[in-house]
């Protein structure tokens, strides 16, 4: 990867040219500018760390009448304790239920009456709490939201009531054979590894995990230290800063000169004893879900690249391998893809399918013998420039969002620690080689598969397993 020197920071006012990668240092020293940095159409991006060790980056769009903001905190699902899971996803929702100085209608009606958006969204590393607005409107989405990451009052009441609309969505996603299916299939891939828990926690957690262990949750979790704010749409960097800090210390948070931020994870990648073979989750549906696949690369592998290449040309579209043999020419499908999930120490592989139950077992063989072939034969230049257009596409249109760059600059953040703009990332999946490409292909097509099912089946042995 190039970098700008390791260690050294740009000074305040001057970006670098795009096209480059540039450090996200946890702390800046007393006195020291913030980072800036340039990117492609004349935006410019600036991080700051504030009293507390608060980070916030912004991404500055010329022309955007709106803006979108995210406050980050970097915990998820993996980081919950015995007897405590689910505690994540059940804060993010009590979030919503009411302040100090706001009920859960203040809230919601905050965002109504000026026509924006807001949400939240529990992951497996991370919560985040957003809102899109105009440019006008942002002090009051900075306002309303630092309200409720500070000053949540989690009545108990509210408390039980949101028990059960979390066990109704849980019971939501159950009722979703792919779904399920891909749920069912990241905890057997990943084996005992934390990040192999639904996000959600199960029925038996949610209705016995007590509002002690929630509460004990955001007290250690939602502080300082542990907070991102990234913003990205029509902004000044200073005015976002400011607000933020005032904000907070109206919330009364004790927000030390000398505090530093948290740390980020360990990328060092764990060891995953996942399951290997065949497991069946019987479902009375009419059509079957597949998944199969391996452990594979981390966040911070330098190969993510080539995955994103491999990705594309085995099960990106309509014109990859899978879609072609396996839905095209035999008919066989009405959906069928590849993907894969990167964590900061884990992550996996997948191809899915869904099909007719009788014939499960013929696009099992299929989607493994695609991925066998890429392994063995390889990409030739013309599928390789396809990938790459179809890649760079994709993401210079999804950079057109100010949340998707607001994302970017939290991911960013949290995970790598580098930000790297999009001419940089469109030279790196140029750079990608057929030779890398195969070689990964054929590093996944040799690693034990893990196949799970969703489908109208009582064992693996229907399935000539």
């Amino acid at each position: 990867m190039s970098h700008l020197a390791d260690g050294n920071r740009p000074d305040a006012g001057h970006a670098p040219a795009s096209g480059t990668v540039v450090r996200l240092p946890l702390t800046t020293l007393p006195g020291e500018p913030s980072l800036v940095m340039g990117t492609p159409g004349g935006a410019v991006v600036h991080r700051s760390v504030l009293p507390g060790g608060v980070r916030v980056l912004t991404e500055a769009m010329p022309g955007q009448r709106s803006a979108t903001i995210g406050f980050w905190v970097g915990v998820g699902s993996r980081d919950e304790a015995a007897g405590r899971h689910g505690s994540t996803h059940f804060l993010e929702h009590l979030l919503f239920k009411g302040t100090t100085r706001r009920s859960a209608l203040d809230i919601a009606l905050a965002f109504d009456e000026v026509g924006g958006e807001s949400n939240a969204a529990t992951a497996k590393e991370s919560t985040c709490y957003y809102a899109r607005v105009l440019d006008t409107d942002l002090p009051m989405a900075i306002d309303v939201i630092t309200d409720m990451i500070t000053s949540a009052v989690l009545d108990p009441e509210e408390l039980e009531q949101e028990r059960d609309v979390i066990l109704e969505e849980i019971a939501m996603d159950a009722d979703d054979p792919a779904d399920l299916c891909h749920e069912k299939f990241a905890e057997a891939v990943l084996g005992d590894h934390a990040l192999g828990r639904p996000i959600g926690g199960t029925p038996e957690a949610i209705k016995s995990v007590p509002r002690e262990a929630v509460l004990e949750h955001y007290r250690r979790y939602y502080r300082p230290s542990e907070l991102v704010v990234t913003a990205a749409g029509g902004l000044e960097h200073d005015d976002v800063c400011a607000m933020v800090l005032d904000a907070l210390k109206k919330a009364g948070w004790d927000l030390s000169e000398d505090a530093v931020p948290a740390p980020r994870r360990n990328t060092e990648p764990a060891v995953i004893t996942g399951t290997a073979g065949v497991q069946v989750i019987n479902r009375p549906v009419e059509q079957a879900n597949v998944v199969m696949g391996c452990p594979s690369l981390t966040a911070t592998d330098d190969r993510r690249f080539a995955m994103s290449v491999l990705n594309t040309i085995l099960g990106g579209g309509m014109s990859s391998r899978l879609f072609q043999e396996i839905r095209e020419k035999r008919g066989l499908v009405y959906s069928t893809y590849s993907f894969s999930a990167s964590y900061a120490d884990a992550g996996y592989f997948g191809m899915y399918a869904g099909c007719s139950p009788a014939k499960t077992r013929q696009v099992i063989d299929l989607m493994g013998s695609e991925l066998e072939r890429l392994a063995a034969e390889g990409v030739d230049e013309a599928e390789l420039k396809k990938a790459r257009g179809q890649i760079a596409g994709g993401m210079v249109m999804a950079l057109e969002d100010s949340s998707s760059r607001m994302s970017r600059l939290g991911r960013a953040e949290l995970v790598s620690g580098e930000f790297i703009d999009i001419d940089e990332s469109l030279a790196r999946i140029g750079a990608v080689t057929a030779e890398e490409v195969q070689a990964l292909a054929a590093e996944l097509a040799a690693a034990p598969r893990t196949i799970t099912v969703v489908g109208p089946f009582k064992s693996a042995a229907e399935l000539g397993f």
